[in-house]
Parts: structure tokens; sequence; C-alpha cells
């Protein structure tokens, strides 16, 4: 938060919501103190503001415990109006959930690691989230690969849900898309390449139907052929019987003979 060294010179004029000055305590009340931080606007700070041994938890029963007149005090304008500026001694936060939009860039520091992802401080209330899957374009086996604790980054935030208290962020869509490999085209030719040439220059035989005189040629021959085969076989047929009958002339006289001797 930056520092202040400049007085306001009209009511309002210069001095915003966050801004830090360095004043002094002019006067106490039972609800607060009086701080003269150069404007022309009375600046109060309620007692509800007021800070104890530097620990915004520790309550502070009583004004006098901290603040003393003419005490120098560093303060922060906690709001602006018509008739006064209101004051903290509690550091205000960088970013107020009001403030937080998705889309918008803000800078940060990688305060935890957990599996699932990097806690990211923006300086809101929480932390904000950058879940693994939002670290990088490529795979990420575990955070550890992309960030370490005490990093400084600068992150988009996706998603802020108040009610739940979440921020979440994202590394990679602040990152260029990594550019597509080229697919490269099949070389030509080669043995692939020329058996399938050969395959396409392959023609197809065409048969012609026969006519029917060759039809009837071939009826012909066919029926030829299949009276030669008869006749042969009856050839052989009319061969057979004959060796039989020789052979059994030969076996009766060869008994006949038998008998007379």
């Amino acid at each position: 938060m930056e520092k202040s060294t400049k007085p306001a010179e009209a009511p309002g004029d210069e001095i915003q919501a966050k801004q830090r000055f360095d004043g002094k305590v002019l006067k106490t009340t039972l609800q607060g103190g009086l701080i003269d931080i150069g404007s022309k606007l009375p600046a109060f700070i309620h007692i509800s503001q007021i800070v104890k041994d530097n620990d915004p938890k520790v309550s502070v029963n009583s004004i006098e415990e901290v603040l003393k007149v003419g005490q120098e005090v560093s303060v922060w304008v906690k709001r602006v109006k018509k008739d006064r500026i209101e004051l903290t001694m509690k550091e205000p936060l960088v970013l107020e959930w009001r403030e937080i939009k998705p889309g918008m860039v803000v800078k940060g520091k990688i305060i935890r690691l957990e599996t699932f992802g990097a806690f990211v401080e923006i300086g809101a209330e929480r932390p904000g989230l950058v879940h693994i899957s939002e670290l990088s374009h490529s795979y990420v086996r575990t955070p550890g690969e992309i960030v370490r604790e005490g990093d400084e980054i600068e992150v988009k935030v996706l998603e802020v849900n108040r009610r739940k208290k979440q921020i979440k962020l994202s590394m990679k869509a602040l990152q260029e898309l990594p550019a597509e490999p080229e697919v490269k085209a099949p070389k030509k030719g080669g043995k692939r390449g020329k058996a399938k040439d050969k395959q396409e220059k392959v023609t197809e035989v065409v048969v012609p139907d026969p006519t029917a005189m060759e039809i009837a040629m071939r009826q012909a021959m066919d029926r030829a052929q299949h009276d030669e085969a008869e006749v042969s076989s009856a050839n052989t047929r009319s061969k057979h019987s004959k060796d039989i009958a020789s052979e059994q002339n030969d076996i009766l006289e060869r008994t006949l003979k038998n008998k007379v001797s």
C-alpha cells in the first residue's frame, strides 16, 4: 500500500479508500479518536478499527490503551464521506470481494502446494486456487513441476464464489496455446507405392459370350468324345469276357485230362 506524503487540499480531493497516511492524534473520545492527516475534512477512527500491538485480533477495551494525544500513528482511509473521512489501523485488503471479477488479471505469490493445485496470495481475504489442470496446457503430474512456494506469478480470475469464499485462478489462461504438430503427407513412390500403381494398372480381361455356332460345335465335340468313350468301354468289356472264357476252357481241359489219367 502506497504512503501519501501530500496533504489533501480540499474535502475528499485526492483521498481514496485504502490510501495510507501518517497522522497525529488530535483528540480521543469513548468511540474513537480524531486524527490529523492534513485534510480539511475531519478524519475519525472508530474504536473497532484501532489495533493494539499490531495484532488486529486483539480487542481494544479503551481508547487510552492505544492512542494518546500528540501520538503519531499509521492509518488507512476506510471510507470518504461528505462530512468526514473514516480511518482504520487495520491494513485493508488489496482486493475486496466486490472488486474481484472473472476475467481480471492479478499478481500473486505461491504460498502453498497441494496435490490438486497451488494456493496463491493475491491480496484478498482468502488465497485463490490454481487447480493442477490450470497450471499449464501440457500434462502436469504434480504442481511442483511448474511452480514452487514463494514464486511470484500472474494469474487470471476464472470464478469467484463469495458465499463459499472461493477464488478460482488460472495460469494457462495467460499462456499461448502450443503449436499443433505438423501432419506430414505420405511420400510418393517406394515399394508400397509401386505395388499400388501396378494394381491400379491391371486391367480386367473380359471374356466374350460364345456364339450359337461355337455352342453347336462344342456340343458335337462333347457327343463325339462320349461315343468314343462308350466304344472303348465296350471293347474293354468284350476283351475281358473273352479272356475269362479262354481261362475257363483251359481249366476245364486240365480237369478232364487229370480224370482220364
